[in-house]
C-alpha cells in the first residue's frame, strides 16, 4: 500500500527526520502511524490486493475512524469491507473506509451506508461561504453508522467545508 511515510519508519515505529517533520507539521497525525502499521500488516498477511491501493488520510471522530483511500485495480467494495472489519479488530474502534473523491455526494453515500442519501443541497450563506446539506430519510435514521453529529464532523473534515445531515 502506498503511504505518505516511509515503510521502514512505519514498521519500526521509529520515525526518520522527514517522517517526523510530517507528523510535527500536522500533515500526518500521530495516531495515523498505528493505522498505517495495521494496514501494512494486513497487506502482508491477509490482503495482498492492498499493494496497489493508496492511503491518503485517517480521520478520527470520537470512536469512529474513517480512512480515505484510493483503490487499486483488484480491490472491490467487498474486500474493503473485510479490511475494515480486520482493522476494527486490530484497532478496537469502529472503522469506515471511504474512497477519496471530490464529490460530496459520493463520500456521503459511502460513509452513511447502509442508510440511503436522498440528495445533497448546496446552501450559499450570507458571508459567501457554502454549506452542504445531506438529506436522509427519517425511516433510515437508525441505519446511520454513527450519530449524525459525528458523521457531519467527519464529512466536514474530509471536504474541508461545512456539512449538515438533515433527517426528513
Amino acid at each position: 500500500m502506498k503511504i505518505p511515510l516511509d515503510y521502514l519508519c512505519v514498521k519500526s515505529g521509529l520515525l526518520c527526520n522527514r517522517c517526523q517533520s510530517l507528523v510535527d507539521s500536522g500533515e500526518v497525525d500521530s495516531f495515523e502511524v498505528k493505522v498505517m502499521q495495521a494496514l501494512l500488516e494486513l497487506e502482508e498477511t491477509q490482503f495482498k490486493e492492498l499493494k496497489d491501493s493508496t492511503y491518503y488520510k485517517a480521520i478520527k471522530v470520537n470512536d469512529l475512524l474513517i480512512l480515505l483511500v484510493g483503490s487499486g485495480p483488484s480491490m472491490t467494495i467487498q474486500k474493503w469491507i473485510k479490511v475494515a472489519k480486520a482493522l476494527q479488530d486490530k484497532l478496537h474502534m469502529k472503522v469506515r473506509i471511504v474512497e477519496k473523491t471530490n464529490n460530496i455526494k459520493n463520500s456521503a453515500i459511502q460513509l452513511l451506508s447502509p442508510a440511503r442519501v436522498l440528495g445533497v443541497n448546496t446552501v450559499w450563506l450570507p458571508d459567501g461561504s457554502v454549506q452542504y446539506v445531506i438529506r436522509v430519510s427519517k425511516s433510515e435514521r437508525k441505519l446511520l453508522p454513527a450519530d449524525s453529529n459525528i458523521l457531519e464532523s467527519a464529512l466536514s473534515k474530509i471536504h474541508d467545508t461545512r456539512v449538515k445531515i438533515r433527517v426528513e
